[in-house]
C-alpha cells in the first residue's frame, strides 16, 4: 500500500501518484476508498463503513470493492 500513501488527492478527485508522474481521474466512490485506505482502513472496515453510510448491502460492497482493488492492481498502486 506503499504507492497509496503517496497519492495526492484534490478537490477536482484527481489523484497524482508522484513518483512515476501518474495522474488518475477518480469518481466520489473511489476517491472516499482511496482515503480510507491512506488512513489503514482494511477491506471489512471499508465495507463496514460504506455499507452504514450509503445503506448498501455488504455483498454489493465486496463485490464493487474486489473489482476496485484489481483496477489499483492493474495501475501498480496496491499488490
Amino acid at each position: 500500500m506503499q504507492q497509496i500513501k503517496q497519492l495526492v488527492l484534490d478537490e477536482n478527485n484527481v489523484a497524482f501518484e508522484p513518483m512515476m508522474g501518474n495522474s488518475y481521474k477518480l469518481n466520489d466512490s473511489a476517491k472516499e476508498i482511496i482515503t480510507l485506505l491512506k488512513v489503514h482502513k482494511t477491506k471489512d472496515e471499508i465495507i463496514e463503513e460504506l455499507a452504514q453510510k450509503y445503506g448498501v448491502e455488504k455483498k454489493e460492497l465486496y463485490i464493487d470493492l474486489n473489482d476496485f482493488f484489481s483496477k489499483l492492481k492493474i495501475y501498480g498502486l496496491i499488490s
